[in-house]
């Protein structure tokens, strides 16, 4: 039987945690006298599920972590997707969880926290020990069901993967392998063009694109416009998690659970994971790499490597597409490329910019399992 759900809470702002899978489900944010709950979830019940399904797709929805991001021993997106998380001791505004079992030899702490006022979910998760390297990211998946307006902190290009997510049981919208800097233009199926902009990009589509930040960047951010009049912010270290990569999930699988009802799903992924990008994973040495970016996560056998996040959902009723996220100490300024603009409270420190990469530490003392 699965472990409980708990609830963390702060003023304006929720979620929910739930340990099978370490979810972070139940995002809402009251602003500006409205509630946003910008997450979504699977439409099917669990055992509409195949059998040798990944695990996760029982319970697919909200946000977790992927390590690693991608195939893996333990099933899709691996253990930190597919396990159970041991809820720890915590103070109220803190969701702190261990992963039952290792990951390359990692243990792996997961902490989701709040602060009242601010409409921002603060995650880290710290990898004690282990070895090797491995891609990692987030899995936010976010509701649009009357499509979106996507921007992004400056790329130096968009990619897709090897093959098509779907060819014989389903069908794709974008072309594959591929490479291309102009996010208005990508090549799409066919010979056609897609905005990347936009969501979606066709009528009944699965597909899977990732674009990388400029080594020049500190602060990664991605910028989602629903017209329901609010806007859904992923922050990162760009020098961290060099890609932010979009699942599009609308009606492109044909198969059991997917029956071309998953619909309206716009996965935005933080992450270092470079065997998501079909013709650089190929190349000796890698782009990523060559730039000072890391490709993958590298795991430090005596000491911690964190990896943060912030995934944030504010109103924003004049629809604009974002045009630029500014953070200067503990503010956020978010502009709309017509002028519109919001000043919002964060804990600016969060994200560490000023570290070159994912920071090192000591192996954790402070932690009870």
């Amino acid at each position: 039987m699965a472990a409980m759900t708990k609830t963390i809470s702060a003023s304006g702002i929720t979620f929910r945690f739930a340990p099978r899978g370490g979810v972070l489900d139940g995002f809402t944010v009251e602003d500006e006298g409205a509630e946003i709950t910008p997450l979504h979830r699977a439409p099917w019940a669990e055992d509409e599920v195949p059998a040798d399904a990944p695990p996760h797709q029982r319970w697919l929805g909200g946000d977790f972590l992927a390590a690693p991001m991608g195939p893996g021993p333990d099933g899709l997106h691996g253990r930190t997707a597919n396990g159970d998380w041991r809820v720890l001791a915590s103070p109220d505004d803190t969701l702190r969880a261990v992963l039952d079992g290792a990951v390359q030899g990692a243990t792996v702490v997961k902490e989701l926290s709040v602060t009242g006022g601010h409409p921002f979910v603060y995650q880290r998760h710290l990898f004690i020990g282990g070895s090797g390297t491995l891609p990692v990211s987030n899995h936010a998946m976010i509701s649009v069901p009357n499509g979106a307006k996507l921007s992004f902190s400056r790329k130096r290009w968009w990619e897709t993967l090897a093959a098509p997510m779907e060819v014989k049981q389903g069908r794709s919208a974008l072309a594959y392998p591929r490479r291309h800097e102009d996010a208005v233009e990508f090549p799409g199926a066919e010979g056609a063009t897609v905005n990347l902009h936009r969501y979606p990009w066709g009528e009944a589509h699965e597909d899977f694109v990732a674009g990388v930040e400029d080594p020049a960047s500190t602060l990664g951010w991605t910028a989602v416009v629903r017209p329901e009049g609010d806007l859904v912010l992923s922050l990162k270290n760009a020098r961290a998690l060099p890609l932010t990569m979009l699942w599009h999930s609308n009606g492109g699988r044909d198969y059991a659970p997917w029956n071309g009802r998953h619909k309206a799903c716009l996965g935005v992924e933080e992450g270092a994971a470079l065997p998501v990008l079909g013709l650089s994973a190929h190349e000796v040495p890698d782009p990523l790499t060559a730039a000072g970016q890391p490709a993958l996560l590298t795991l430090d056998p005596i000491g911690t490597v964190e990896v943060r996040h912030v995934l944030g959902a504010i109103r924003w009723p004049s629809g604009q597409s974002v045009a630029g996220v500014m953070l200067e100490g503990d503010l956020l300024t978010v502009t709309g490329d017509w002028g519109a603009e919001r000043k919002i409270p964060i804990r600016g420190g969060w994200l560490a910019l000023s570290a070159p990469k994912a920071p090192l530490r000591p192996v954790a003392d402070d932690l009870t399992f």
